[in-house]
């Protein structure tokens, strides 16, 4: 027996959203309520991605408002500058999971998992 293929166009869709948040700001908003409205009815495997996105939305806000208060002192920037390369990387990591039909191994990670 065959596997029916899992959809996996809106999970792809919210870290396409969340990497074109780094130029437009906000649009990552869009992601993170996709992301809310599909966990529950997703396949296991999938909730994990979806788990993880919620996540890195808040963990990122988190990061980025820490940078921006911060920005008065040099170090602001340095935090900032972490936080775009630290999405990037979570995003590229979530997609390879994702193209591979994957669980997302550790989806509450802090760091690059």
């Amino acid at each position: 027996m065959s596997e029916v293929p899992v959809n996996t166009s809106t999970p792809k869709l919210i870290y396409i959203l969340y990497l074109a948040g780094i130029l437009i700001p906000f649009i990552s908003i869009i992601g993170l309520v996709m992301a809310y409205i599909n966990k529950d009815d997703a396949p296991e495997w999938l909730q994990s991605h979806y788990q993880f996105q919620i996540r890195t939305f808040w963990i990122g806000f988190l990061y980025a408002f820490i940078g921006l208060l911060l920005m008065m002192m040099i170090i602001g920037y340095f935090v900032l500058l972490f936080t775009v390369i630290w999405l990037v990387i979570r995003m590229v990591k979530g997609m390879k999971y994702l193209d591979a039909q994957q669980a997302h191994p550790n989806p509450t990670t802090w760091i690059f998992s």
